[in-house]
Parts: C-alpha cells; sequence; structure tokens
C-alpha cells in the first residue's frame, strides 16, 4: 500500500488513482471541503453526483441510507463488481460501487469512503494514461499512481428503487 497516498487521504487530499475501471480523482467522500475542490477541478455542474466507492455495505451508514431487504440482497449478490449503485439518500439520490480490485479495497478500508470521478473534466474524454491526468490537473492534485495505459468502459450505472426493481441508466464493462 503506498503510505504517501493513504496519508493524502487522510489529510483532505485530492490523487489520481487506477480504480476498477479507469483512472479517477479521489478523495474523501465524508470531507465536504475535498468533495468541493474536486467539483472545481473537474469543472462538474454540483448537481451531477459523483460515484463514491465503499469497501463494504456498512460504508452506507455514513451516508444515512437506508435499505430495504430486497436492496441489501440485490447489493449483496451484485458487489463487488464494476457496478454503480445509485440510491436514495434523504431528498437526494447518491451513487454507489464497491470495486472488485483488492489493492483499491484494502486503500477504502484504510481512508474510508471515496469519491472518484473520472480524471477528467466534464464532457471529455476520459484520461487514459498519467501523462494525459497530468495535462488536466497539472500541481493540483497532490499524489498520482500509475498503472500504465488503462483502456476500459466505465462502470455499469443503474438505480436501484426501494422495491428492489432496477433501471439500468448507462451501460459500462459489466453486464447485467
Amino acid at each position: 500500500m503506498d503510505e504517501k497516498l493513504v496519508s493524502v487521504l487522510n489529510n483532505g487530499g485530492i490523487a489520481v488513482i487506477p480504480t476498477d475501471t479507469i483512472y479517477g480523482i479521489v478523495g474523501s467522500a465524508l470531507n465536504p471541503q475535498t468533495v468541493k475542490r474536486i467539483y472545481k477541478l473537474r469543472k462538474r455542474s454540483k448537481k451531477k453526483p459523483f460515484i463514491i466507492l465503499i469497501s463494504s455495505l456498512n460504508d452506507l451508514n455514513q451516508f444515512n441510507i437506508e435499505l430495504t431487504k430486497k436492496q441489501i440482497d440485490f447489493l449483496k449478490n451484485i458487489w463487488p463488481n464494476p457496478v454503480s449503485i445509485i440510491l436514495p439518500s434523504g431528498k437526494k439520490s447518491l451513487a454507489f460501487r464497491m470495486p472488485k480490485n483488492e489493492k483499491l479495497l484494502q486503500l477504502l478500508k484504510k481512508v474510508g469512503p471515496l469519491v472518484a470521478p473520472s480524471a477528467n473534466f466534464e464532457g471529455e474524454k476520459p484520461a487514459e494514461d498519467i501523462g494525459e491526468v497530468k495535462k488536466y490537473f497539472g500541481n493540483n492534485v497532490l499524489c498520482y499512481i500509475d498503472k500504465g495505459k488503462i483502456i476500459s468502459k466505465p462502470s455499469t450505472l443503474i438505480k436501484l428503487n426501494n422495491d428492489g426493481s432496477t433501471k439500468i441508466l448507462r451501460q459500462g464493462e459489466f453486464k447485467l
């Protein structure tokens, strides 16, 4: 585990890492200032929520997510996988993903849930390597983790209703 990465994330910093799908610009989902800085760096509309990476279903408690039995059963069957799930949280909805990548899960266990949008400006092509990422973010990111070229589809995005029914909003890497 990269100790610099853990330190940066635990102290409210921003990093770029390979996720289970593509490069993501990440920071603590529980630190409002960090989340705000990532929105600004990505030039993203605040109306569009970020996907939050979690290490277990218990992490959802930190976001006041109350699941029905049908939702819990669905999530236990689908995760971990490159599938992002939109769940209701109070007056808004939040999107979560439990990655299948073991190194990423270990990182999440050490630093907690991370917002993890793709490493690019809104509306631009996701970066496929660290060189492209640095063109987007330069010195505004404290830590870059290089895994070479990554060409992959984003996660499949699903809305999960209280009754357990689903709606696919974006077909990605994972097929249902």
